[in-house]
């Protein structure tokens, strides 16, 4: 293994077509699809750019993650929305000058080539490191465990059950349990992307015939068809865990 370094991606523009590379590849196309996303997205940039990082290995990127701060209770339970309703709450708290006392990591991802060495959980510390530097006391994500795509027609607070030897079968809830992380409880509609019948058959690469519910590649949960709409929906859930 080479050296390592954490850089923000603000700092780094001229890595962008190198951090698109190695990472758009590891999310289903209809992952960029999200609404919430399309409209907030420029603003978190703008608005957190020390919770937006790379890991480099010798000078290239092998890993990143992001998350966004805001203002959340733990006395009332899981936050509301999700992945979506975390955005929009540190967006619209940022804008209200409401004070966050809460990191939420909503992404990270490791290149291809280089999974399985431990830098998932690299990402994990270092945006632990500097929620805790930037005066946040809890630090919770909105976790999309990557074996449940494998299982949609199970609830997702089943999934959340499952385990072998006294580890979770899931190997992104195992990284984030062995760094201390505990589960919060299912983000039902943690992300919900809306297209024609014509657009979800181009994202997921197969035909919808007739109004259904449907397995789609890398899809947590199924995905609804209305034909005579012209409209498919993915409501996505999610899996809050806590950190500290």
């Amino acid at each position: 293994m080479g050296e390592f370094e954490v850089v923000t991606s603000s700092a780094r523009p001229d890595l962008n077509d190198e951090v698109r590379a190695a990472f758009r590849g590891g999310w289903p196309e209809f992952i960029f699809h999200d609404p919430v996303a399309t409209e907030y997205l420029d603003r978190v940039e703008a608005f957190f750019p020390e919770f937006d990082i790379l890991i480099l290995e010798d000078g290239a990127v092998v890993a990143g993650g992001w998350g966004v701060a805001l203002r959340w209770d733990p006395a009332g339970g899981p936050p509301d929305g999700g992945y979506d309703g975390a955005m929009v709450a540190s967006v619209t708290g940022h804008e209200a000058a409401v004070p966050p006392d809460t990191l939420s990591v909503m992404a990270a991802a490791v290149k291809a080539g280089h999974r399985g060495q431990g830098l998932a959980g690299r990402v994990l510390t270092a945006l632990r490191e500097r929620a805790a530097a930037a005066g946040l006391s809890r630090v919770i994500a909105p976790v999309r465990p990557t074996l449940k795509a494998r299982y949609p027609l199970t609830p997702m607070a089943e999934f959340a059950a499952w385990s072998r030897d006294g580890q979770h079968l899931d190997p992104w809830i195992r990284t984030h349990q062995r760094l201390g992380a505990t589960t919060l409880g299912p983000a039902p509609n943690s992300m919900i992307i809306t297209g024609t019948v014509a657009e979800w058959e181009e994202w997921a690469q197969m035909a919808f015939p007739q109004t259904g519910r449907y397995v789609v590649p890398a899809a947590l949960d199924l995905v609804e068809i209305d034909v005579e709409r012209d409209e498919g929906v993915y409501r996505e859930t999610n899996l809050w865990m806590r950190h500290v």
